[in-house]
């Protein structure tokens, strides 16, 4: 043990006297966690949906007593989806090659039949074949919802209209001919004047009832109308660059590469300087010169990952960020640090014993940990295959662990499952790893 402890400290020593080299083995991963951190915030970015206007709808129109623009209105119910008018043929093909993800469809009549309101009219969406599908068609239904939110409220206040007019009588229009209405209030006032005979009575209980109801219309068309409503609280949350799952991601890929890099290139150096031969001459057995290098990369995961750690919680801390950062689950990460950059060494340490070269051994580590990394973000439920295999690499798991022992309310159950995948992983490769290192002293 003590002759595996002399060799991390060389190891240790020999990063101490290159700061660019390590330098820039920190800031490449960094780079890497704050790329994947945007392209996980512009994915919800807005789509490009072609509107197709084959109805030849004017600039505006009168609707219900109210004017609509049509460009504008179109501006204000498509927040979620960038609308391009173009015409049938160019969005065919624009679909056709990907361009686009869905084309929506205003047909012939649609305004005519929008103002007769006999039946409703159509909107005709259609999407390409790719995984953003769902997601396009939910905009596309939040984009009818929003245009039929707004047509509503036009129809309501038209319909309050004509009920104010039979309460308290008045002028109207409709088709473009005017009317006059008496409204109930006057009909009263002449009720009241005529003799108080059955016939009267009976016709002013009427109008006295109808009073009544009229009255409450006007809030039972709205409650109708919208029977839920969402209020909004003004409540200020995390950025997407100081969320829970950027620190755990950005946490995990930066040691899963500084770990899997340093373990294969500082296993494999000892046979380039030729050192290997003399120290598995009994100075240090194969098996302690591969715990050796597995430690260094924990060592390193330790210390950069609670440095990123503290780094995210000064942030938050200086912010203000509401929750703030849970300093006493620091401890739980240390140890999660440890066993997930151990787990990772592991894995570089028969990548090195395999590699046997330093440059070779390098090289296989970094193609390696990105298609690592990438198959840990893809959703289990949408790939499942994705998910069996990377649950064989050590990323996934250290991800999860870093998020149930900083954000989780319960983090026990999580943090220990994690925890077994992890030894049980970083076993089988330091297990690997030693047998590979025979190939080094050959």
């Amino acid at each position: 043990m003590r002759r595996a402890l002399l060799i991390l400290r060389k190891d240790l020593v020999v990063l101490r006297r290159s700061p660019a080299l390590v330098v820039i083995l920190v800031a490449y991963p960094v780079m890497i966690a704050v790329l994947i951190g945007l392209m996980a915030t512009y994915a919800n970015a807005k789509p490009r949906v072609a509107l197709v206007d084959e109805a030849g709808l004017p600039s505006s129109f009168t609707l219900a007593g109210h004017t609509f623009h049509v460009d504008r209105t179109i501006d204000q119910v498509s927040r979620n989806v960038k609308l391009i008018r173009m015409p049938a043929a160019q969005a065919r093909r624009e679909l056709q090659s990907g361009r686009l993800v869905a084309v929506i469809t205003i047909p012939r009549g649609f305004l005519a039949t929008l103002k007769a309101l006999v039946s409703s009219p159509h909107l005709i969406l259609d999407t390409g074949n790719g995984g953003i599908t769902p997601r396009v068609r939910q905009q596309m239904q939040a984009l009818v919802y929003n245009l039929n939110l707004r047509l509503q409220r036009a129809f309501i206040t038209s319909d309050l209209h004509y009920v104010d007019l039979l309460l308290h009588g008045g002028s109207g229009e409709i088709a473009g001919r005017r009317f006059s209405v008496l409204g109930l209030d006057r009909a009263g006032t002449l009720l009241d004047r005529l003799p108080p005979r059955s016939e009267v009575l009976e016709l002013r209980d009427f109008v006295h009832d109808a009073q009544l109801a009229l009255a409450l219309t006007g809030t039972a068309i709205r409650a109708t109308a919208n029977p839920i409503q969402l209020e909004e609280a003004t409540q200020k949350g995390r950025t997407w660059a100081l969320s829970a799952q950027v620190q755990a991601y950005a946490l995990a890929l930066t040691i899963s590469f500084l770990a899997l890099l340093l373990a294969a290139g500082a296993l494999a150096a000892e046979r380039d300087e030729n050192v290997i031969g003399r120290l598995a001459r009994g100075l240090v057995g194969l098996g302690q010169l591969v715990w050796a290098k597995i430690a260094l990369a924990a060592t390193v995961a330790l210390a950069l990952g609670l440095a990123i750690a503290l780094t995210f919680g000064i942030a938050i801390e200086a912010g203000n960020v509401s929750g703030g950062e849970p300093w006493q689950r620091l401890p739980l990460l240390c140890a999660g640090l440890l066993l997930a950059g151990a787990a990772l060494g592991a894995l570089g340490a028969l990548i090195g014993g395999l590699a046997r070269e330093t440059r070779t051994a390098s090289l296989v580590a970094i193609l390696l940990v990105l298609p690592i990394v990438f198959v840990g973000l893809v959703p289990k439920e949408v790939v499942p295959p994705a998910g069996w295999v990377s649950d064989a690499f050590p990323f996934v798991h250290a991800v999860r662990l870093f998020t149930s022992s900083l954000y989780d309310a319960s983090p026990w159950g999580p943090f220990g499952r994690e925890l077994a995948w992890l030894a049980g992983i970083g076993a089988a490769y330091g297990v690997l790893a030693r047998v590979a290192a025979r190939r080094l002293a050959g």
